[in-house]
């Protein structure tokens, strides 16, 4: 099992933190790539890169057939998978162990067994483990489902039985709606794992999710390495990780993590996995999954406790014994991660794409970032949106969290819509303050950026004068929107959101001042550190053709220039007509031109970023359009049209 060239069988944050390590460890590195990431962050991370196909993951990314050769070709002894992509694909698994190859993940039959998880909870349930009651059964029909669905009760988890990470995973509060339910959680399942097969469980509510990091060589011997509480979620995907868990003390840990260890020797498991939990407010812990990879919150746990977990992946895959034993296991302070994801919170959290024009992290003290992204990268459709994780330790909680704030203040995402502003708020927030923190957070809490005022536009506008100044002393021109009579004036008519801006900056020799919508603010020039009113503001604003991107403390602020915009730009188009709200494949039609449909229901099924969204009907009337099934769209593209006027009923 010993190995000298390691391929990276992924992309993003995740393939440059496998690189680091193996190239620390003296292996040299081979990275994968789609034809859009030839010149990702991870190519250049590694020491030979490949090219696996074009852009789309089922044409790259998800090839076992041009992994496996990539391997053969470059001489690599081993894959590692990450996390995502083939890294729970026990066929994959297998395939390389065939070609010789050495796998840094679990046995196939591990992978297995716990990647569906129907046959999971029925080994967790032989082997002791707590289970959540439900419906795992080989009978998928609708009418079994429906049955168990309402024996079972509501609230109801519908869930993929296959894959994680929230993907085909439905809350059905009632009866009426499991229909609908079951049939958009086996689209996305079958999308995103090949699988349509579902299971039921009793929704569990106001849970904690807390899971617990198991690590386990080839020779028996098998740890737990304290848990993790990744309540913080969005759509059924973690946000905010943490390790230990506010909710959990030493007698709990010990039996969860008791708990973990035995579901991962059920199934004779090697290398690292995490074992995920539901935590009541009784202190009650019911099995939700086993993750058979690396975690992407697989940092806080580095962080308390010393351990290197890419690390004893490489080493358990070359079958080395585990240099310790649970006893031996630290917890050393405490450690929080933020996923920073390209996406607008404001919209339902929908995926963004963009150029990265500005890109800067922190350094800090106690502070790690994990990123997949430099200066100039585009965030494409393709892909998954998050874009780093940032990751501060501390001796107490009360430390990471202040930590992070401040790294999350220190770091510019301007390019593309980021959910930054909205960690900040989240880690803020009194609730998580404290540790009371459920998977309802987020719905319960709704953290609120700061809201742009007239104070942060005239700081944006101060920060953009001084700029074209500058540019116009350089190059000796005249600058548009200027004028002169007695005075140097700029104006300016920004977009910002759904309201539109009139800001006029004028300097003479009685100052400068920017008026914003009616107010007057006074401002001392400059660039980075623009003075309005007497407060000092430190800023950074981006041009981007008909684009401004600002970033200041908390906020970051994206502003259409509406003199740039083509004509009609930004007009309403009308309640009738329904747009895609980003780039994406149509996956659903559900009506026909010339149906008469009713406000609020669905239309089209948009699938991007390996999510679906549905587009609705803004007004009852008469469909005249409607994008063709397996289409793709682009942001802003009109998908549907209804009138207004229905054909009425002329029976």
């Amino acid at each position: 099992m010993s190995f000298d060239t390691l391929l990276i069988a992924n992309r993003g944050e995740i393939a440059v933190r496998v690189a680091r390590t193996a190239r620390r460890m003296g292996l040299r590195t081979v990275a994968v790539h789609s034809d859009v990431d030839a010149h990702a962050p991870h190519v250049a991370a590694c020491d030979l890169a490949v090219a696996i196909g074009p852009a789309p993951a089922p044409e790259s990314y998800l090839r076992m057939d041009k992994v496996l050769d990539a391997a053969r070709r470059t001489g690599a002894g081993a894959v590692h998978p990450g996390y995502g992509f083939l890294s729970e694909n026990a066929a994959f698994a297998e395939a390389c162990e065939q070609a010789g190859i050495t796998w840094v993940g679990p046995p196939p039959r591990a992978i297995t067994e716990m990647g569906d998880k129907a046959s999971a909870k029925r080994l967790m349930r032989d082997a002791g483990v707590p289970v959540v009651p439900g419906y795992e059964g080989d009978d998928q029909s609708d009418e079994r489902l429906l049955a168990e669905g309402t024996q079972i009760g509501f609230p109801l988890m519908v869930k993929a039985a296959a894959g994680g990470g929230g993907k085909g995973m439905r809350l059905v509060t009632e009866a009426a709606a499991l229909p609908d339910a079951l049939a958009a959680a086996r689209r996305e399942s079958m999308s995103a794992f090949g699988s349509d097969v579902l299971l039921l469980e009793r929704a569990v509510v106001r849970p904690r999710h807390v899971e617990i990091q198991v690590l386990a060589d080839s020779h028996g011997h098998c740890v737990h390495l304290n848990e993790r509480d990744c309540s913080v979620q969005r759509r059924h995907q973690k946000v905010v990780e943490e390790a230990p868990s506010p909710a959990v003390d030493h007698e709990l840990r010990a039996r969860m993590g008791a708990a973990g260890v035995a579901a991962a020797q059920a199934v004779d498991y090697v290398g690292v996995g995490t074992i995920e939990f539901l935590l009541d407010e009784s202190g009650a812990f019911f099995f939700l999954e086993m993750n058979t990879r690396l975690q992407v919150e697989h940092p806080v746990t580095e962080a308390i406790t010393g351990l290197d977990l890419v690390e004893w992946q490489l080493r358990v895959a070359r079958g080395e014994h585990l240099a310790f034993g649970q006893e031996d296991v630290r917890l050393d302070g405490h450690a929080i991660e933020v996923r920073l994801y390209a996406e607008d919170p404001a919209r339902g959290y929908l995926p963004a794409t963009g150029v990265l024009r500005r890109w800067r992290t922190p350094t800090d003290e106690g502070v790690r970032v994990d990123a997949g992204v430099t200066e100039g990268s585009e965030i494409t459709p393709h892909y998954d949106p998050m874009i780093a994780k940032v990751i501060a330790h501390g001796v107490d909680r009360e430390q990471a969290r202040a930590r992070l704030v401040q790294a999350l203040q220190r770091t510019t995402a301007l390019g593309t819509v980021t959910n930054r502003a909205m960690l900040i708020a989240t880690l803020r927030e009194p609730a998580f303050a404290s540790g009371a923190v459920t998977t309802a957070f987020l719905e319960e809490h709704d953290p609120t950026p700061p809201v742009v005022g007239t104070t942060e536009l005239a700081a944006i506008a101060t920060a953009r004068y001084t700029a074209l100044r500058k540019d116009a002393a350089q190059t000796a021109h005249g600058i548009a929107g200027w004028s002169s009579s007695g005075e140097l004036q700029a104006r300016w008519r920004w977009r910002h959101g759904e309201q539109d801006h009139l800001i006029v900056l004028r300097e003479s020799t009685e100052g400068v001042t920017v008026d914003v919508d009616g107010t007057t603010h006074q401002v001392q020039l400059s660039e980075a550190r623009p003075e309005v009113d007497d407060a000092v503001i430190p800023i950074i604003v981006v041009p981007e053709g008909v684009r401004l991107h600002a970033a200041f403390g908390d906020l970051d602020v994206e502003l259409l220039d509406v003199n740039l915009l083509p004509s009609g730009t930004g007009a309403s188009a009308g309640a009738g007509v329904i747009t895609a709200p980003m780039h994406g494949k149509v996956i659903a039609v559900a009506a026909t031109v010339g149906d008469e449909v009713r406000a609020g229901q669905r239309l089209v099924v948009l699938e991007a970023m390996k999510m679906e969204h549905e587009l609705v009907a803004e007004v009852d009337g008469v469909l005249e359009e409607i994008v063709a099934l397996g289409a793709q769209v682009d942001a802003n593209q009109a998908v549907a049209r209804v009138s207004s006027e229905t054909t009425g009923d002329d029976a």
